[in-house]
Parts: structure tokens; sequence; C-alpha cells
């Protein structure tokens, strides 16, 4: 009965030490995944991104099917809606690319079209816009341009690179710069993206 205790708190830091090293070992390249290297099929047919927030995935399809999958990094307050400046949330919802930088302090970036029609059409209702403000989001977003990004309701979302290991970004979507690459190259300026919870 003594040594019921040290073996019970034993097997409690092998039991810890097997699921840390089932976690972090890769399960294999499986088609699609980010740990798959083989090349992506360049120029993707009707490419679209579809971002899983609650499983930090990145998903980029052509014509429909998925043909890679990364893992990603959010805002330092990750759960729910952006809904002002500063509240370092990822915004949900329907996007697109409206730029490319490849001179960005994060690598590569990719700007996301935030704030969108239902973020404008909130941020009104909420007093956060005025009309004028909620006018020109809403004729940029037709043109299929860049919608203000310095009004109460915030911008500058993007997809970039420095790491997925955490949440650390302001509300960007950020990879590990070899997938930001990848991703970077594979779409271009107007290709959707559709944010989940």
């Amino acid at each position: 009965m003594k040594y019921l205790k040290p073996i019970l708190a034993l097997a409690l830091v092998v039991f810890m030490a097997i699921v840390h090293l089932a976690n972090s070992t890769p399960r294999g390249d499986k088609p699609g995944s980010a740990t798959d290297r083989s090349a992506l099929r360049l120029p993707l047919i009707k490419p679209k991104i579809l971002v899983k927030k609650a499983r930090r995935e990145l998903q980029l399809y052509s014509n429909d099917k998925l043909v890679r999958t990364y893992h990603i990094g959010l805002g330092l307050s990750p759960v729910g809606d952006k809904v002002r400046a500063g509240d370092r949330r990822t915004p949900e919802g329907d996007f697109y690319i409206f730029t490319k930088n490849d001179k960005s302090a994060f690598y590569l970036s990719l700007g996301l079209s935030y704030p969108n029609a239902p973020h404008a059409e909130r941020g009104l209702r909420d007093g956060l816009i005025n009309r004028s403000q909620y006018e020109t989001i809403m004729k940029a977003l037709k043109a299929v341009r860049t919608p203000p990004q310095n009004t109460r309701l915030g911008g500058d979302i993007y997809i970039h690179g420095h790491g997925a290991g955490s949440d650390w970004t302001w509300g960007c979507v950020a990879l590990e710069n070899e997938n930001i690459r990848e991703l970077f190259d594979a779409v271009s300026v107007g290709t959707p993206v559709v944010i989940e919870p």
C-alpha cells in the first residue's frame, strides 16, 4: 500500500510522456497534408481557401478537391468573430485575397478583404462606422478591391508567415514560412477565402 502512490505517480508521468510523443510524432504524409511534400500541380483550377479556426487548419482546394492542409496560428483572442480594431480576433465569414505582398514583414502575405459586408453592416448598426464609411466598404467589395483598412472595425488582416506554433497574431492567420511560400505561389488576387469558427 505504501508503494501505491509512487507507482501511480510514475504511471501518470509515463502516460503523459506517451501522449506527448504520440501528438508530436508525424503521422505520415497523407495526401494533401502540409507534410506531404509532393509538388502542387499548378496552376490550380478555381482555387479556394477554407480556414477552420477551431481545428487550426487552412485547407487549399483546386476545383473543389482538397489538395493541401496546413496547420495555422490565429489571433491572440482566437474564439469569436472580429468586431473592432484591436480585439485581436481572427474574422469569420467570406472574403477574397485583395493583394499579394512579397515584401511583408512576416515573410510573405496575402491580404484578406476584411471588413466584409456582414462586418460593415454590424459596424454601421453598432455605431462603429458611419454611413459614408459603410458605403465606401460596400463599393470596394462590389468592385473586388481593397476595403478601407483604417476604420474602427480594424483591418490589415493577412494570411502570412513567421510560424503557426501558437495563436500570436493581432487577428491574422499565420503559417510556417515554407507553407506560406507554397500557398503564395499557388493562389492569385481574387481567390475566395472562407473562415469558419
